[in-house]
């Protein structure tokens, strides 16, 4: 999979961004909030990993002053265990790393444990919970963090 590439998402690519999204979620995003990420929101830096003409994974973050947020990351079901999470999570470290960020954090699913285990490789700690986060079936969220600089 070394043909695949990570580039800068644009308003064509959200028609197969909510695809993957539909795909890897059970309350996935709208295609107006991604329409609004892109657009409207000075914060927003989203990115698509693209493998031929096909996205198949994307991430967004947030970045505000030194302080980055994750705010989504996904690989269609097809392509997991490629390490290609891996490579997308490492690309948006080092992006928000260039652009200014001292600390990073997400959320993530208390039952998730393999983006929990990626997320360590990285660095990430937990730092604290989120009480019935989720929406769709009031999970907690682990909330992780870790220092850049």
């Amino acid at each position: 999979m070394e043909d695949v590439i990570i580039r800068k998402m644009e308003i064509d690519d959200i028609p197969q961004v909510v695809e993957v999204e539909k795909s890897s979620f059970p309350t996935p995003w709208s295609t107006d909030i991604f329409y609004q990420e892109i657009i409207e929101n000075q914060f927003s830096h989203y990115y698509v990993m693209e493998y031929g003409e096909k996205i198949i994974g994307y991430v967004g973050m947030w970045i505000v002053i030194d302080d980055a947020q994750i705010t989504t990351i996904a690989i269609s079901p097809e392509y997991r265990r490629k390490k290609l999470g891996e490579k997308l999570f490492g690309f948006s470290l080092q992006t928000a790393l260039a652009m200014g960020a001292k600390v990073l954090s997400l959320e993530v699913r208390v039952s998730n444990i393999p983006a929990q285990k990626l997320y360590r490789k990285f660095g990430l700690m937990p730092g604290g919970i989120r009480k019935n986060y989720y929406t769709d079936n009031g999970e907690d969220a682990i909330v992780m963090w870790v220092n850049l600089s």
